[in-house]
């Protein structure tokens, strides 16, 4: 009876860190989207603001190590290998996701401190306000590019999760297994 080898994984520590960073995507997805359903000068709404700030800076201290985590680990060979196109296609998805969880984080920041605002949570300075003449409008036109790159980015969010599908359950080869 012929052996059946398991799927190659990505290393454990690769796999802990994709989906860490995920959760703290998601989770900054949602309370962006929450925000607006508290009443302003709530402590709710602040709190929730909060939360999407850290989730934001959790994903910024995490993204190089994790870069980092996945250049030094490698990538699992996909059984059966997939066509040139599709590798291709993946490869650039993959370096606009890590542009995306480099840039907003910074971009989130940036348009806090134009804005004069330091990073609270609960009340508890993070990140405190480094500059000393605040540009409101500088600020609100950043806030609004952030908004946009987060937009255009819940697309790209959303073709990494439909080809790993389309890898799963069209192709059915190891692409999403390899990352559980």
């Amino acid at each position: 009876m012929a052996s059946i080898e398991p799927p190659s994984l990505y290393a454990a520590s690769v796999r802990r860190m994709h989906w860490t960073i995920f959760a703290l995507v998601l989770l900054a997805y949602v309370c962006i989207n929450l925000f607006e359903q508290f009443p302003k000068g709530s402590a709710t709404r602040g709190n929730v603001l909060a939360a999407h700030y850290t989730a934001g800076l959790a994903v910024l201290l995490l993204v190089l190590p994790r870069l980092l985590l996945r250049l030094r680990n490698g990538r699992p060979p996909i059984t059966p290998p997939p066509p040139r196109w599709t590798e291709l296609l993946g490869k650039i998805t993959h370096v606009a996701l890590y542009l995306f969880l480099l840039i907003q984080p910074i971009l989130g920041i940036i348009t806090l401190q134009v804005g004069g605002k330091p990073v609270t949570l609960f009340g508890v300075t993070l990140l405190p306000s480094f500059v000393s003449l605040p540009d409101r409008a500088l600020s609100h036109r950043l806030e609004d590019l952030h908004g946009t790159i987060g937009t255009i980015f819940y697309y790209v969010i959303g073709l990494h999760i439909l080809a790993a599908l389309w890898h799963h359950f069209g192709r059915r080869d190891d692409t999403l297994k390899r990352m559980l």
